[in-house]
């Protein structure tokens, strides 16, 4: 496989998983949104618990396609670790811009989130993949992650008096965040626990990893169809590990269990095959054009969609019941909900608009052959 071919697949998957995420954080109405859509309450997985792990996965898939060249003509590690220190500086200083304007109040920002949490992830599969370069060190390294968080959530008990458990904010992960961070640091829906918190992120670092081990295995010199096979086939393993390993530890996006990882690193082989297949061994690419659009400015587009959300909020439009809304509020109820009998369509139709909208800017810089990089 060419390295073009190799990147144009990846910025496919890289722009439907950018494009499902931005679809799925903005509905019209939170009230009016299909189950699909949505996440799952705690145990158990929706098609939305794929998208930020997908992305993830890329992230790792990324890693060897643009370190491992550099490593094997003997670049200086030092250099390139400091290169990426950088770059995770950048994306987790984003994220806290994000999550404090525009108030900057930060005595209650909020630490952890997406970004910040694609910045450990990337750094740290890095850091495994530059100072550990046999892949079977790797996978054992990735292996300890899983079983260790098994361990730490099941095993350990809480030292706050509770018996090990995996309740919302009776975990041990809950109670490490409020102890280290402390509740005006999290997740304000929540309060005592958060999302994308400290210890969780651990087993995400493995769902990085699976990403490195597949942009490993795309690297070879192997066939389009040898590649294929072993993509289809590590994918219905890992899928299959996933859901038995469900019944001890169950799948759980909200503290990402280790069978969580397993389960939707499986998902992302199989579609990153599919798109494989069809781009790369079929040729069919006549359709990808707007994924490779947001896939090549995938970090702007997530940033420019969640910035104007929140700036959205600080234009405010008058009401019919003499209060205020939001801009984006009040195209929402004037322009959807009148034109969509149901309350369910309006609110998925603004969010396709608003997707579309995204990728009306994101084509402009591609256009210009304008690629932000960090």
């Amino acid at each position: 496989m060419e390295q073009n071919d190799r990147i144009l697949a990846l910025d496919i998957f890289r722009g439907i998983t950018i494009a499902g995420m931005i679809l799925v954080n903005t509905p019209g109405s939170w009230e009016y949104v299909y189950p699909p859509l949505l996440h799952a309450d705690w145990h158990g997985a929706t098609p939305t618990d794929w998208v930020f792990p997908f992305f993830l996965f890329i992230v790792g898939v990324a890693i060897p396609l643009a370190l491992g060249r550099r490593l094997d003509a003997g670049a200086n590690r030092q250099q390139i670790m400091l290169k990426i220190l950088r770059r995770t500086l950048i994306i987790f200083g984003l994220g806290l811009f994000l999550a404090a304007f525009p108030k900057f109040d930060f005595a209650n920002l909020r630490i952890p989130g997406v970004l910040q949490r694609i910045a450990l992830v990337y750094f740290c599969c890095s850091l495994i993949f530059v100072y550990v370069r046999d892949w079977r060190s790797q996978a054992w390294i990735s292996a300890g992650l899983l079983l260790l968080y098994w361990a730490l959530m099941t095993i350990v008990p809480v030292p706050d008096g509770n018996l090990p458990n995996l309740q919302p904010e009776t975990n041990l992960g809950a109670w490490l965040d409020r102890t280290i961070l402390g509740t005006n640091h999290l997740w304000k829906q929540a309060v005592t626990w958060d999302p994308e918190g400290l210890l969780s992120t651990m087993p995400a670092i493995v769902t990085g990893m699976l990403g490195v081990f597949t942009g490993l295995w795309l690297k070879t010199e192997r066939t389009h169809y040898e590649k294929l096979t072993g993509t289809f086939g590590a994918g219905v393993l890992l899928l299959a590990l996933g859901l038995i390993w469900d019944v001890a530890f169950p799948i759980n996006k909200k503290i990402w269990t280790s069978s969580y990882v397993l389960y939707v690193g499986g998902i992302a082989l199989l579609f990153l095959g599919i798109i494989y297949w069809v781009v790369d061994v079929l040729g069919y690419r006549s359709w990808t054009k707007p994924f490779i659009v947001y896939g090549t400015n995938a970090l702007f587009a997530y940033f420019l969609s969640s910035f104007l959300v929140k700036l959205s909020a600080l234009i405010k439009i008058p009401a019919a019941n003499g209060e205020t809304e939001s801009s984006m509020g009040w195209i929402y109820t004037h322009v959807f909900e009148p034109v969509f009998a149901s309350p369910y369509n309006a609110s998925l139709a603004f969010a396709v608009v608003y997707v579309l909208l995204i990728f009306g800017l994101t084509w402009i810089l591609y256009w210009r052959k304008i690629f932000i990089k960090v």
